[in-house]
């Protein structure tokens, strides 16, 4: 009964969430000709389709899949089961485009999550009590008492470290919310011209600033191996191994790995509803996001259209952007191409090679898209119940709203995973990582049913140098949920379908290059100036009146809708100049 259920990893057609489909019927009219259009309904495409309609420009985006949202999406893959797909938690959206865009208006709803965070021990109970478990939320005192069981020490500790986190956190948000530096800007070119570009220092000199005496601090964080800062505050391993995932989530490292530290900060940056570095569930699925943003953009006058697979930007003979093609030969004019692509599809896919200098894309063939990241999206009829943290008769419990951590009791076993994965296999005790979403928002699954995404960590491109197969999926997922039936023994029994999306599967269905999450890594090599090159940081391509405005750009991955919104404002910038 339940195989009959399972899909093979997106080659069959899916349901679609009933909000996307009702907006696909009401599609304007495609036009011939616009002032700017949008290469991908991404969240950060749909952002800054907003802003240029805003700004004057008549706009429209143009999605390949019949499903807004890029990495965003909401969709049913099993009869009234409905999944953040690809995407699963909300934090790093900014808090001046939720206003400027009214996407509470708009019907973006946010369930608050506390705690946030669960590790439940693989362990024999001490005289006859459950395993061990750890819990992290916003309630001081329950965590240091959860952090006491394991380590006094580490439970004094644990607020000054959290203080220091977030006062590095909050000294980058300038950063965050402005271009990088225009460093050709500021060096060359008229004593008019340095002026102008001067204010994009101010960001910067505003970081500075704040940071103040703490710079040291922040550079060893974003240079320094994750454990090297967490053996210098702690010492009992749980604690440890759940601070470290946030260190590697995602991204294709380790702890001991040099620059795993920003990976850490980058997901204590974000907020939600004014909670700093809080993670939230989107009602709907984190589709509802991307619904929001669209909606309020099509309230400025913006088209979009889904199923629109563009196959080429147009070049004029000035060498400048002109507009596109769609695959089914559909000429589109425009003034301005922005592109929510990867950089890899925008400059290797999209943009004719001619118009490109071999020297450019050279550096865009280096750029780094590795993915450990395998999703698994299950559809169960009971609820996890877990040794650690019985709950009987389906009941959720607080620990069952967290970010559930398996296989994280101590960094060791994340170390094996990363390097198993480095040497071209899947892990065999993979890092997972749980979200049971339909435990606050009831509209995502069938009574007494539950979503359950597991976010899991290290599985290489290719197997051995190999594709993978649909028995490698299986084989996967099957190791995958045995691990979980160790810790929540009959979650398998209450498996009603699964979806299996190997990093091939994210690049091929959600165009994530590589499987990569961000759009790139997040590396110090890839990172403010030099994201996703030295010479792309500021949003401009080397085609006139061509731009990335996805999360290749900086400030890179997961930061919701900054990049687009910064790719329209200098688009918008240089067509004043024209």
């Amino acid at each position: 009964m339940a195989a009959a259920l399972w899909t093979d990893r997106g080659r069959r057609a899916v349901t679609v969430v009933g909000t996307v489909t009702r907006s696909r019927s009401s599609q304007a009219a495609l036009k011939s000709q616009y002032d700017a259009l949008v290469i991908g309904g991404g969240h950060n495409g749909l952002v800054a389709a907003a802003y240029l309609q805003k700004g004057g420009l008549q706009t429209a985006v143009l999605e390949r899949r019949h499903v807004l949202g890029g990495a965003a999406v909401s969709e049913e893959i099993f009869p009234g089961f409905i999944f953040s797909r690809c995407s699963y938690l909300l934090s790093l959206l900014r808090p001046h485009i939720c206003a400027d865009l009214e996407l509470k208006k708009h019907g973006l709803k946010v369930y608050m999550r506390d705690p946030h965070a669960y590790t439940p021990m693989l362990e024999e109970g001490v005289g006859g009590a459950p395993p061990r478990s750890l819990i992290l939320g916003s309630d001081l005192s329950m965590t240091l008492k959860e952090i006491s069981k394991f380590s006094q020490k580490d439970a004094q500790a644990y607020p000054d470290f959290i203080a220091h986190l977030e006062k590095l956190a909050e000294a980058i948000h300038p950063l965050l919310d402005a271009p990088p530096v225009d460093i050709p800007g500021f060096t060359s070119g008229s004593l008019r011209k340095r002026l102008s570009v001067a204010k994009t220092l101010m960001p910067l000199v505003k970081c500075g600033m704040k940071l103040g005496t703490n710079i040291p601090d922040f550079y060893e964080i974003v240079t320094a191996p994750i454990m090297k800062i967490l053996n210098r505050w702690f010492e009992s391993e749980p604690l440890r191994a759940t601070l470290a995932t946030d260190a590697v989530i995602g991204a294709m490292t380790s702890p001991s790995s040099p620059g795993s530290g920003y990976v850490l900060l980058h997901h204590v940056m974000g907020e939600v509803e004014k909670e700093k570095g809080a993670w939230g569930y989107v009602e709907g699925g984190m589709g509802g996001v991307s619904q929001a943003i669209a909606s309020s953009a099509r309230s400025y006058g913006v088209d979009i259209f889904t199923e629109k697979d563009v196959g080429q930007v147009l070049i004029g003979p000035d060498g400048a952007a002109k507009g596109v093609v769609l695959k089914d030969g559909t000429e589109i004019q425009s003034k301005v191409v922005l592109s929510n692509a990867t950089p890899y599809v925008t400059f290797k896919k999209l943009t004719p090679q001619t118009a490109l200098p071999p020297e450019f894309i050279k550096a865009v063939d280096q750029i780094d898209y590795t993915s450990p990241v395998t999703k698994i999206n299950v559809a169960v009829d009971k609820l996890p119940n877990f040794l650690a943290t019985p709950t009987p008769d389906n009941k959720p419990g607080p620990h069952h709203q967290c970010s559930i951590h398996l296989n994280c009791e101590s960094v060791e076993v994340l170390e094996t995973a990363y390097k198993e994965a480095m040497n071209g296999r899947p892990s065999a005790r993979p890092m997972l990582e749980m979200t049971i979403p339909s435990v606050l928002d009831p509209t995502l699954a069938p009574p007494g049913c539950h979503v359950v995404s597991l976010f899991t960590q290290f599985t290489p491109y290719h197997i051995e140098g190999k594709e993978w197969t649909e028995q490698d999926r299986e084989a996967y997922a099957d190791n995958v949920f045995d691990w979980v039936e160790q810790y929540a023994p009959g979650f398998k029994k209450s498996v009603v379908g699964r979806d299996i999306l190997a990093p091939p599967d994210l690049e091929r269905i959600f165009g994530l290059t590589g499987g990569n999450i961000f759009h790139g890594s997040m590396s110090l090599d890839q990172l403010y100036l030099a994201r996703p090159l030295p010479s792309l940081s500021d949003y401009r391509s080397p085609v006139k009146g061509l731009y990335l405005c996805g999360s290749g750009c900086h400030p890179g991955g997961g930061v919701m809708g900054s990049p687009g919104w910064s790719a329209a404002l200098t688009a918008m910038a240089d067509l004043k100049h024209r």
